[in-house]
């Protein structure tokens, strides 16, 4: 790839990577009616690991070694377990996916928080990006929001969600961002199926319906968001400051009101397109280079 194209490629994976995250949430619509929320990760991570594999073995990728496995581990366990588990079980419990979204981001706040812990300070432009971020948030999914259905255990495992895609973010970016993103993943998803397949096989019962719909959304999540939103997402982090990239998930909301409005004829008011406008303004405070 020659400079120019590299330099295209690099400045249009932060758009890619919006646009790929958003159908996360177009695919759990699609497939949570047809299985509990464990199994279905559970058996989108068992599709991922098999096919990553193929991948990694037949381009001899190196694989980690020593102590960067359980580093690598850890940061699954956080940034697929923990957060694709707490949202997708928030979900199905009833919380509505506009709110689940506007609690998940709070994320950048919490990294821009934490960012002297590893190295980087947060200008009051930035601070300022992102209080216009999350009310650009608010502003997309206010109509969506219904405090009625939530219960006390759907907002314990999206906090949860919150949590560990913070601390996954800052892990990766503290202890991974040399190892082979092929492997990696494997590595990744081997320890957050270790952790979400025996939770699943001890609380749920309802069994998995293999529809059409289902067997739909699992390949989405498997090929778009596994292998493609997430490996972008492990690329930005290395490749970027960790504070800037997390500002991104206040685009996601937006692109998702977008997308089920296209999709699912759901209602786009004034107030979201004006929120959208807001979220890519603070977006752009936070990513902008300093003069």
């Amino acid at each position: 790839m020659n400079p120019k194209n590299s330099k295209l490629y690099t400045q249009a994976m932060p758009a890619l990577f919006v646009l790929l995250w958003a159908t996360g949430f177009i695919g759990a619509k699609f497939g949570l009616p047809y299985a509990p929320p464990l199994k279905f990760l559970s058996l989108r991570f068992i599709v991922v690991i098999a096919l990553m594999s193929l991948i990694a073995f037949a381009m001899r990728a190196p694989w980690p070694r020593g102590i960067q496995i359980v580093h690598v581990a850890v940061a699954g366990m956080l940034l697929q377990a923990g957060y694709l588990g707490g949202v997708f079980v928030g979900i199905d419990m009833g919380m509505s996916a506009g709110l689940s979204s506007l609690i998940v981001s709070l994320q950048p706040i919490l990294t821009a928080l934490a960012g002297p812990l590893y190295g980087e300070s947060v200008s009051g432009r930035q601070w300022a990006g992102f209080v216009l971020g999350l009310g650009g948030v608010f502003m997309v999914v206010f109509n969506k929001i219904d405090l009625g259905v939530v219960s006390g255990e759907s907002l314990a495992v999206t906090l949860v969600a919150l949590a560990t895609i913070t601390a996954g973010t800052l892990y990766q970016k503290r202890f991974c961002g040399k190892q082979d993103l092929r492997t990696q993943s494997v590595v990744q998803f081997i320890a957050a199926l270790a952790l979400l397949l025996p939770l699943s096989l001890l609380l749920e019962t309802r069994p998995v319906v293999w529809s059409g719909e289902f067997l739909f959304a699992l390949g989405w999540l498997v090929l778009v968001l596994s292998l493609g939103a997430i490996s972008l997402l492990l690329l930005l982090i290395r490749h970027g400051a960790a504070t800037a990239v997390s500002s991104l998930m206040y685009l996601v909301p937006a692109v998702t009101a977008l997308l089920a409005w296209l999709m699912f004829d759901e209602t786009l008011t004034p107030l979201a397109i004006a929120g959208m406008l807001v979220a890519v303004a603070g977006v752009a405070l936070v990513v902008r280079p300093p003069a």
